[in-house]
């Protein structure tokens, strides 16, 4: 069963956004979508400073299946990324949530996390694309 959680915002391309209490919005991919690639083997993370719109590719990340683009969820820029995932890239298949969140965007315009997805919604695609 793929964990969704509520606190969080998804895109349907299956990253998570959440925000944080400074405002800035932390970035990582889904417990489906770890699920989906398989191990993980390599993680490409964008230049902290990197100015980036909302659905652009700016990571990638890559498993014995295939290389999936990781996508911005909102505009802003990167003000952080995480390092460990470049030497534990395998974080992603055993914390996708917590320890390997992908990278930190302080936002251009604080409202369009307002138009990503619920978990509700979020859950409801996923269910519809297993079957």
């Amino acid at each position: 069963m793929t964990e969704v959680r509520n606190e969080l915002k998804y895109l349907d391309s299956h990253e998570w956004a959440r925000r944080e209490e400074d405002g800035r919005i932390v970035v990582g991919i889904s417990d489906h979508a770890q699920d989906a690639l398989g191990d993980v083997v390599f993680v490409e993370l964008p230049e902290v400073g990197r100015v980036v719109s909302a659905r652009e590719e700016v990571a990638v990340v890559e498993s014995v299946k295939a290389a999936s683009d990781i996508y911005a969820p909102i505009s802003g820029t990167i003000s952080a990324i995480n390092e460990r995932l470049v030497d534990e890239p395998e974080l992603v298949n055993e914390s996708p949530y917590d320890d390997a969140w992908f990278f930190v965007i302080e936002p251009s315009d604080a409202a369009e996390i307002d138009a990503l997805l619920s978990a509700g919604d979020y859950s409801a695609l996923c269910d519809a694309s297993d079957h």
